[in-house]
């Protein structure tokens, strides 16, 4: 098969989450205790189907439970899927729809969003944080001349998955960085219903879909924090996951994979990446980055030992409450009760290493 049977028809960004921390300054169509009052009435009446309602000219879907990661609202619509929460931190969760960033792009649907939220009386209290990218490239292929074996990947897992005997998925990676190679036309017909792809490509059949799922810890490497950081930097991203993290190869009788040539599909994958604005610091720069998101997360953490302290030491005290710093003066007693300076700088020293070498 000659390089020309592989025909990108469509590449671009099929799933997108972003954590937004907003304010509600003023009550304009969207009330959290009236959200309430309507999902208790839905739990009540014991339907799935929801409450269509209309909250600052944008019509929504609101279900009857919260989600799994603890927002009590869910609210669904043709371009976003909201997750929310008075009290919540990030207080709306956001995946953006598929059809929708076909149609309009990642940056178009982002600031749609902020503008929807500004009009019924948030503010951002700080930028947006991107936790999940998912980069698509759609290939005419009408004959599918490659083998798990042939993806030479440093991911640990890598799986097969069949239908009716016949390859359907070829998926390599777990966690932060997983790459996909499968038939399209098929997830359509028996999964997700997705006709209007076949408009966007010209045909309906034989189009397979390589697709990269990289998540918040990859993303804050290469200095992705948020939508404006994606656009600058998506180049440089896709260079890594396409050339370095994984390739797919010819196998011939090499018994270094890495040596083997490269399938004439990846060598235009990585074209067609190459053909992306290319900055080159990214990953450099990105390191900070992924440290102030963990320190964050350490912060949270003891933020949340903080609370539970003081829950204790008023029970134990019989007081109503006692504020921060006491928590914290009784936290750090006990700390120090726990300290031994030569333990300390073994640990401190170990820690060190992990970090600079990327296993924390």
């Amino acid at each position: 098969m000659t390089e020309r049977a592989y025909t990108l028809l469509l590449h671009g960004i099929d799933t997108l989450q972003c954590a937004y921390y907003l304010r509600q300054d003023r009550r304009e169509g969207f009330d959290f205790g009236q959200l309430l009052q309507s999902r208790e009435s839905l739990r009540q009446l014991g339907t799935r189907e929801g409450e269509a309602l209309t909250l600052g000219g944008l019509p929504l879907l609101l279900h009857a439970h919260g989600t799994s990661s603890g927002y009590p609202f869910l609210l669904t619509g043709e371009e976003f899927r909201i997750e929310c929460g008075e009290f919540n931190s990030p207080s709306f969760f956001v995946t953006f729809g598929s059809e929708a960033l076909w149609r309009e792009s990642a940056l178009l649907l982002h600031e749609k969003f902020l503008q929807w939220a500004r009009g019924v009386g948030f503010t951002p209290t700080k930028p947006e944080r991107v936790s999940r990218v998912d980069f698509s490239f759609d290939y005419h292929l009408p004959v599918m001349d490659f083998e798990l074996k042939g993806f030479v990947s440093g991911a640990n897992k890598t799986s097969l998955h069949l239908e009716n005997d016949c390859i359907q998925t070829f998926t390599i990676g777990q966690g932060d960085i997983v790459l996909r190679v499968y038939d399209k036309v098929a997830e359509i017909e028996q999964q997700s219903d997705k006709v209007w792809f076949f408009l966007l490509w010209g045909q309906d059949r034989d189009v397979w879909r390589i697709e990269w799922q990289v998540r918040k810890a990859v993303l804050r490497e290469f200095g992705i924090v948020t939508v404006e950081d994606l656009r600058k930097c998506e180049g440089d991203l896709l260079r890594y996951l396409c050339a370095e993290h994984t390739t797919l190869r010819v196998p011939n009788g090499d018994g270094n994979g890495s040596r083997w040539p490269l399938h004439p599909l990846w060598q235009d994958v990585q074209a067609r990446v190459g053909e992306l604005v290319h900055l080159g610091v990214c990953r450099f720069d990105g390191k900070t980055a992924a440290l102030e998101e963990r320190l964050a997360q350490y912060a949270k953490s003891v933020y949340g030992y903080l609370k539970a302290t003081a829950a204790v030491a008023c029970v134990q005290q019989r007081k109503p409450l006692i504020s921060e710093r006491e928590a914290l003066a009784q936290l750090q007693q006990r700390m120090w009760e726990l300290h031994d300076p030569l333990h300390w700088r073994v640990e401190v020293e170990k820690r060190i290493a992990e970090v600079e070498r990327g296993a924390w």
